[in-house]
């Protein structure tokens, strides 16, 4: 048994609705219900009696309802105690990234820190950008980094948690190159002749950004979808193939551009997005105070960024 069953299971619970709760939990309903199915499996009975609208439990699952409660309650409990243990003598870095960030961000990202802040011992987890929020969340990392955007913001209480902007990238359309270095494939397409399109999931954060560079598309995008992965990764290698017009984040396809085997497909429109690259922690407090390490790095961080007009110089003697 899985713990995001019994999350999946307590959600349903509380929204009493398939389609909401697996929007919560971000995944697609059919997703969802399979992994409800699977509880009741590992369980050997029905907790859902599918046989009414709207969606009601089981005697099974009214009992097991409250052992899920109680269960997932202790499950998190034992993890925070170990964490918090724990934290006030590692010092290695915990830092839950999305994928596409884990492999083309954050590589020169730590070698810069290095060089400014010192040797860094990190632990990267690459999870899509729902668990990596979880993670922070559950105190299961140290650090979250992800894009942001204000129209697909992520949720987290500014009250407690803090947030560095850690610099911008724009998500635009890419083809592959002919042998004279232009794409082969420009939009925005015909509506009697569309584009062949490599499309993110819809459970993927960039699948979101590029529903809202279609919607706004002016003029409308002609598009036909022909392949489908929630990895920008993915869908690079495929576009290197020749197999369609992809949306990548920039600095996914800096090589590729430089080298010539990937071009724009843009034309010129105003066919992108741009995004934040945001840092998340969790605010320190007296219960809950962190590692120093996390907090050192963090402290550097925020002078960097702060604006020449408020950075006090410091004399040779205090540093």
């Amino acid at each position: 048994m899985e713990t995001k069953w019994l999350e999946d299971f307590i959600s349903l619970v509380e929204t009493n609705n398939f389609s909401r709760s697996a929007q919560l939990r971000h995944v697609t309903q059919p997703a969802f219900s399979r992994r409800i199915q699977s509880l009741e499996n590992w369980l050997g009975t029905d907790l859902i009696d599918r046989t009414t609208f709207p969606t009601r439990l089981t005697p099974a699952g009214v009992v097991f309802y409250e052992q899920a409660l109680e269960m997932l309650g202790q499950i998190n409990g034992v993890r925070e105690l170990l964490r918090h243990k724990r934290a006030a003598t590692r010092t290695t870095i915990d830092l839950a990234v999305p994928h596409t960030l884990s492999l083309t961000f954050v590589p020169k990202w730590i070698t810069q820190l290095e060089q400014e802040f010192g040797v860094i011992n990190s632990r990267l987890m690459a999870l899509n950008v729902h668990d990596a929020v979880l993670q922070l969340v559950d105190g299961g990392c140290d650090l979250l980094l992800c894009y942001h955007h204000p129209r697909q913001p992520v949720q987290l209480d500014p009250g407690r948690y803090d947030m560095l902007v850690m610099g911008r990238e724009a998500l635009r359309a890419y083809a592959r190159c002919d042998k004279t270095r232009q794409p082969e494939l420009t939009l925005p397409g015909r509506k009697n002749a569309p584009l062949p399109f490599l499309s993110y999931t819809t459970n993927a954060y960039l699948g979101r950004m590029v529903d809202l560079i279609l919607a706004d598309a002016k003029p409308a995008l002609h598009l036909d979808k022909r392949y489908e992965t929630d990895m920008a990764e993915g869908l690079k290698m495929m576009a290197l193939e020749g197999r369609g017009i992809a949306f990548l984040p920039e600095s996914a396809v800096t090589r590729e551009v430089k080298q010539k085997l990937l071009a724009r497909a843009d034309a010129g429109g105003n066919w992108e997005i741009e995004m934040e690259i945001r840092l998340y922690r969790e605010r320190p407090s007296a219960s809950r105070p962190g590692k120093p390490i996390v907090a050192q790095l963090w402290d550097f961080l925020a002078e960097r960024l702060q604006p020449a007009s408020k950075k006090r110089r410091v004399p040779a003697s205090e540093r």
